[in-house]
């Protein structure tokens, strides 16, 4: 007998669908993000910032934190192996990060009703400091992120 999707534990279904995620997602690869941790729920990514991630006042472009936040959010929302997207997300940018820091996102499932989740994220860098929060809404839209058998 093989084991199915359906028989996996939650923690290893969450690892399974995140590594299919990340093996398919260039945009968290070519900005040098890694997925650090997921759980069903839940996710950690780090990034560092390059010099080609600044902007005009030498700090980290919020665009680009932005993203590691809104990329934990989707691995976090997607941990069930339920194609999830995002459908409404807000971020408070409450520290620069400066180049060379790493930054870590951390996202956890605050609620999760029907086709609907509440996920916040916080971003921090290697010291610590907060330097953003980040709160997402999630959309159930149907289907699987890996085939179920």
């Amino acid at each position: 007998m093989h084991e199915t999707l359906t028989d996996l534990v939650p923690q290893a279904l969450a690892e399974k669908v995140a590594n299919a995620m990340y093996a398919r997602d260039p945009a968290s690869q070519g900005l040098g993000i890694s997925l650090d941790g997921v759980g069903a729920g839940c996710a950690t990514m780090s990034m560092t910032i390059r010099a080609d991630m600044l902007n005009g006042h030498g700090s980290c472009h919020g665009g680009f934190i932005f993203t590691l936040a809104d990329s934990a959010f989707a691995f976090a929302c997607n941990s069930y192996n339920l194609n999830t997207v995002g459908a409404a997300c807000t971020i408070d940018y409450l520290a620069p990060g400066r180049q060379g820091d790493v930054l870590t996102a951390t996202a956890r499932e605050q609620a999760l009703a029907g086709k609907s989740g509440v996920y916040d994220v916080t971003v921090v860098n290697q010291e610590g400091r907060t330097v953003a929060l980040f709160r997402g809404k999630s959309l159930r839209v149907g289907g699987h992120v890996l085939a179920t058998e």
